[in-house]
């Protein structure tokens, strides 16, 4: 099962012209059902999470900010420990297994959950599992794939990621449709699908070993992750995450803004997801032809027009849809594109503990982000609070900008050096 695009002529990386770019292939694809599963289940609870915890449950913003917090941040807990597992061990498919079993489990948990502590427990080990298995899914990507084709494999991998969170809200707004108040059927409909996704991975990914045995020691690997090459890398989406929130925060000002019913709420997500299905091949592509700096920096420009539409009076169908298409470019530029950057400025043994610290930079500045967002929209309101994160963030691309200048000259090599390698040794 492949998927393939015939570069332009001219346009090759290694200069052949006319030439054919390696396929994306076989492990990409599966591990992309993998996550359209797996998403499909997520994006039915997150599609819900925010009228279930505010309407259903009564809370209010402030604690919903704390929710969306520890939804964007809990995975910092366990992202590096769940890369270096997987590069250390040499087996990244069954540390990525057990993360998604750990979140299927947590669907299930869902159901006996009314209180906000009961919730943030649930939430939380959602968000570990995501965190266990994120980083060593995405070094199984980046060893399945050509170095010259890494934005490509992460865009076809984040389309079918895509197309699974779309269908999630959807599922979840049908079940709502038919079943109002059925928030029990969404969760156990969510599990349903979850289970099929680590049944793929169980039973279709192939257990992909770099190395005969495991010999990443761990003085090594902090040289890695905190030398030159990742260092301005982290300090840019850091600086950016500390300024982004979570969907759930748009589309509850969408909502708030617009006054529409709540049962239409999921819908929001699929607007958003259906931009990011459109765009993630092509803008994929595109950093790999013209930098992924580039495109990363240019994604969160996206963000910044996304929150002062938000933050704009009503405006009807247009405004909300322009609003979702802008979050979902944002989210085609950034999410597989950072992966392909970072996974090119480490070592092949060191890839997933590498892609896992970048993660792990963003989760935590999100999770601050996220934190601080609450609190601004109860002390100025909506508009005040979107109209000053999007100035900070403004700040934030200038800065991000220069400090990924030039980040995309040639590669490290992607083997150990001489030098480590007998340093390791003794």
């Amino acid at each position: 099962m492949y998927v393939s695009v015939r570069n332009r002529p001219g346009t090759d990386p290694a200069g052949e012209r006319g030439s054919r770019l390696p396929r994306v292939g076989a492990t990409v694809v599966l591990l992309g059902v993998v996550s359209l599963l797996t998403d499909v289940s997520s994006e039915m609870v997150a599609a819900v999470l925010p009228i279930y915890l505010t309407a259903e449950l009564g809370l209010g913003v402030l604690a919903y900010g704390l929710v969306d917090g520890l939804y964007q941040g809990a995975s910092a807990l366990v992202r590096i420990f769940g890369g270096y597992l997987g590069d250390r061990s040499d087996r990244p498919k069954w540390v990525a297994t057990a993360g998604y079993a750990l979140s299927a489990a947590s669907r299930l948990a869902m159901l006996p959950a009314h209180g906000l502590g009961a919730v943030t427990a649930v939430v939380t080990a959602d968000r570990l599992g995501k965190g266990l298995r994120t980083a060593p899914r995405d070094a199984l990507i980046a060893d399945a794939s050509d170095p010259r084709t890494l934005g490509r494999s992460f865009g076809v991998h984040r389309t079918l990621d895509t197309i699974g969170a779309a269908a999630g809200p959807l599922v979840a707004f049908s079940l709502l449709w038919f079943l109002p108040g059925g928030y029990s059927a969404v969760f156990v409909a969510s599990f349903a699908f979850a289970v099929l996704g680590v049944a793929v991975m169980v039973l279709f990914v192939p257990d992909r070993r770099r190395r005969p045995t495991a010999t990443l020691p761990v003085r090594r690997l902090l040289r890695e992750l905190t030398g030159p090459r990742l260092r301005r890398p982290l300090i840019a989406a850091g600086v950016l995450g500390l300024f982004t929130i979570g969907d759930g925060f748009v589309y509850l000002s969408l909502q708030d803004r617009d006054q529409f019913a709540a049962s239409y709420f999921p819908l929001l997500f699929v607007g958003a997801n259906v931009a990011y299905l459109a765009l993630a091949i092509p803008l994929g592509r595109l950093a790999d032809r013209v930098g992924r700096s580039r495109v990363f920096v240019g994604g969160h420009i996206a963000l910044i027009v996304a929150y002062l539409v938000a933050a704009a009076p009503p405006g009807g169908l247009t405004v909300t849809a322009t609003a979702l298409v802008l979050l979902g470019t944002f989210y085609a530029a950034t999410d597989g594109v950072l992966a392909a950057l970072v996974s090119r400025r480490v070592t092949s043994d060191a890839r997933g503990s590498g892609i896992a610290t970048a993660q792990t930079v963003v989760v935590i500045a999100r999770f601050a982000g996220a934190l601080a967002f609450g609190s601004l929209w109860q002390l100025l309101g909506r508009q005040a609070a979107l109209c000053l994160l999007a100035g900070l963030l403004t700040t934030g691309v200038v800065m991000a900008a220069w400090l990924l200048s030039g980040q995309d000259r040639p590669d490290p090599v992607a083997v150990p050096d001489a030098d480590a390698a007998a340093e390791d040794q003794r």
